[in-house]
């Protein structure tokens, strides 16, 4: 049978590992921000966080750059919620450039690795549901799909960095479309963390909203977006 492509979950066990993970994130953040209340007041106030940041120089943005670019490695916490801190801190303009930079680094870092150690490395990165819906497709559809793979919300951008490390596409041209293509969605994230900063909650909670809606969309029809672009140009 075929999977239905409207399932947000591949599984039950999917789905309950994902509301264990979800539980446990929301049981970590009451539990920091209770021993770290004087910390947490702090850095609601944007303009003493910013203050303090800017004071660290050029190793605040640096450290941003590393862990964005880690991130895409390792997988350890969304990208998104880094471009949200980025934007609270640096402003939606300078946080997408340090953005930027990071995942341009993470992406190469993947695209290389995925080439270097094989497809077996990438069976042991990538989520089983996420490879068997992108395996080969970059390979068969070019690098103008790929490019529009990066732009849809909600799609594993990450995953789909690994999957295509396994082309014969050079890796210049990879990066260069996975930093264009994942560009717009972080600046949307930098731009909420600054509405945040900003005093702009309603308009941060409407832009937040309505992202997120995108991206549940286009998770939930990850298989049929990838059907529709896998016969775009026969």
């Amino acid at each position: 049978m075929a999977p239905d492509p409207t399932r947000l979950f591949a599984s039950p066990r999917a789905r309950r590992r994902a509301l264990f993970h979800a539980l446990l994130a929301t049981l970590l953040l009451v539990g920091v921000t209770i021993l770290l209340r004087r910390q947490v007041a702090f850095l609601a106030d944007a303009e003493a966080a910013r203050a303090y940041v800017r004071g660290f120089g050029v190793w605040a943005p640096l450290a941003l750059i590393v862990l964005q670019a880690l991130q895409v490695v390792l997988v350890p916490v969304p990208g998104q919620v880094l471009a949200a801190v980025a934007g609270y801190l640096f402003g939606p303009w300078w946080g997408t450039l340090y953005n930027v930079v990071g995942i341009g680094i993470g992406s190469a870092a993947a695209f290389w690795l995925s080439r270097r150690f094989g497809r077996g490395y990438v069976e042991r990165m990538v989520a089983e549901d996420a490879l068997a819906t992108f395996d080969g497709f970059v390979e068969r559809r070019g690098l103008l799909t790929l490019f529009v793979l990066f732009l849809l919300p909600g799609l594993p951008d990450d995953a789909i960095c690994f999957v295509g490390g396994l082309t014969h596409i050079p890796l210049r041209r990879l990066v260069v479309v996975a930093v264009v293509g994942r560009a717009p969605a972080f600046f949307l994230a930098n731009v909420f963390g600054d509405l945040l900063a900003t005093g702009d909650v309603g308009v941060a909670v409407g832009l937040l909203v309505f992202v997120t809606g995108l991206s549940a969309l286009g998770y939930a029809n990850r298989e049929r977006i990838a059907r529709r672009l896998n016969e775009w140009r026969r």
